[in-house]
């Protein structure tokens, strides 16, 4: 007889596959006998391929905006054969709806605002109503797996990301020493610590063996250049377009400094100790709630809220980053490189 199959599918961002660790050990912890297989976008599998207790990571061809049909059918093609008992929906998107309905596990989840489109909302069997559910991403998808299949929630809520050690030496040449990295690009720029704010921390933390780095992208790349222009003696990281590879230099961190981006969970994930830079409201509302007070470092109250929330860069006339200052960073760091102990789940996926 076959075993029984969960898919689990997350199509949005880096640090949104991060997110859903914490429930996919839930499912593990709830259904030992079964498999548990999840569905990402292809640039995301490196996150979740390493954890030991995941059967199988698809990755899925994903182009922002369009559909590559040739691509795409071959994977649906080979989910469908693999005949999935449970199905659940950790994004609840248009592209997450299709391929429920179209891979077709018996039971298939979601969390859906009520007002979505009845199309969208026939993808599945069942729909948790997002009004029903936590704000923080974390809390949000375990309570949805709580609610539709009677998971239990587990009290530690530590994510979970596995390197590959086979890039640990290359990764230790690449930081030559350094041992703080802070990370200063995000995909939005709302999200990001201004440039003259880490070049005085630059020169507060001189002693500390900072290293810089940003994102592969123009923009992101021209805050690095930005910041050498004031401060030409920082060591920065070239860009590094291996995740893999970027995993491992992460790993190698003592602790990672940076805003609400992809580096900040992953290297949470990675057991490496943070310091988040969280202002805008969607940062401090779904995912500061996964840091201690000790990771993190709230800005003033964020007046970007309602619709104009959405927007990339910051509404206001003076955005809530930068009332965070170099000061209160260097404070951090200074508390985090002192304390010796890092807190561990007893029943941690990391030691499972």
């Amino acid at each position: 007889m076959s075993a029984h199959k969960i898919l689990a599918i997350q199509f949005k961002y880096l640090g949104d596959v991060v997110f859903i660790t914490p429930a996919l050990f839930a499912l593990r912890n709830q259904f030992p006998e079964e498999e548990i297989h999840v569905l990402v976008a292809q640039e995301a599998m490196l996150i979740l391929e390493h954890i030991p207790w995941i059967t199988k990571v698809w990755g899925f061809p994903r182009t922002r905006g369009k559909i590559k049909f040739s691509e795409s059918w071959p994977v649906v093609q080979l989910l469908r054969r693999e005949k999935f008992d449970r199905s659940v929906d950790f994004c609840g998107n248009d592209r997450g709806a299709l391929l429920s309905f179209l891979i077709g596990a018996k039971t298939r989840i979601a969390s859906l605002d009520p007002s979505v489109a009845r199309l969208r909302k026939a993808a599945y069997t069942q729909v948790v109503s997002a009004k029903d559910l936590p704000i923080p991403w974390v809390d949000r998808h375990l309570h949805l797996i709580s609610k539709a299949w009677n998971t239990p929630i587990p009290e530690c809520l530590k994510t979970l990301v596995v390197a590959d050690p086979k890039h640990a030496e290359e990764a230790k040449k690449i930081l030559q020493g350094h041992k703080i990295l802070c990370h200063i690009g995000t995909s939005q720029p709302k999200k990001e610590w201004p440039t003259q704010h880490w070049f005085e921390f630059s020169q507060l933390a001189a002693s500390h063996q900072l290293m810089f780095s940003s994102g592969p992208g123009e923009r992101e790349q021209k805050l690095l250049v930005d910041l050498q222009s004031l401060a030409p003696d920082i060591f920065t990281l070239p860009p590094i377009s291996n995740l893999a590879l970027f995993l491992a230099v992460l790993k190698q961190a003592q602790v990672v400094i940076s805003g609400d981006t992809a580096p900040l969970h992953l290297a949470a994930g990675l057991g490496v100790k943070t310091i988040g830079l969280f202002g805008t409201e969607d940062s401090v509302r779904y995912a500061a709630p996964l840091y201690s007070d000790a990771e993190k470092i709230l800005g003033k109250p964020c007046m970007c809220t309602n619709a104009i929330a959405e927007f990339n860069t910051c509404q206001n006339r003076f955005p809530c980053m930068v009332s965070i200052t170099p000061e209160q960073v260097l404070e951090a760091l200074i508390n985090s490189k002192s304390d010796q102990n890092t807190v561990q789940c007893q029943d941690s996926p990391v030691h499972s």
